[in-house]
């Protein structure tokens, strides 16, 4: 069970998310989801970067230091595209399309995070 908090602007963002930390699991990750509701969410760890291939719906891409800040955002990152490179990351989280926008999630924010 995966919980996400962003403690800078007081929202929650993921509410019951799985978290991906094996072999198989960061391999699969969302592919052949077809829809995320408000409050999934997946954690990749550890992950420092994403694609969209063989996915068939956008997504909302949170790059997080091992600090659980924000280090990089992708959102609505669409299918069969790549993510984008930051520095420091040491997980990210998958989110449904607009939730950034939603939450006003921004870089640098913190982040409680709960396994």
């Amino acid at each position: 069970m995966l919980r996400v908090i962003n403690l800078t602007r007081n929202a929650v963002l993921v509410e019951n998310g799985r978290v991906a930390n094996n072999a198989w699991t960061r391999l699969r990750g969302l592919i052949g989801v077809r829809h995320l509701a408000p409050g999934d969410g997946l954690a990749i760890i550890p992950c420092r970067g994403v694609h969209c291939m063989f996915m068939s719906i956008p997504i909302d891409v949170l790059y997080v230091d091992k600090y659980d800040r924000v280090v990089g955002m992708d959102p609505e990152l669409k299918p069969w595209r790549f993510g984008s490179f930051y520095k420091g990351v040491h997980y990210v989280i998958e989110l449904p399309a607009g939730t950034i926008a939603r939450t006003a999630t921004a870089m640098g924010d913190q982040l409680q995070v709960t396994f």
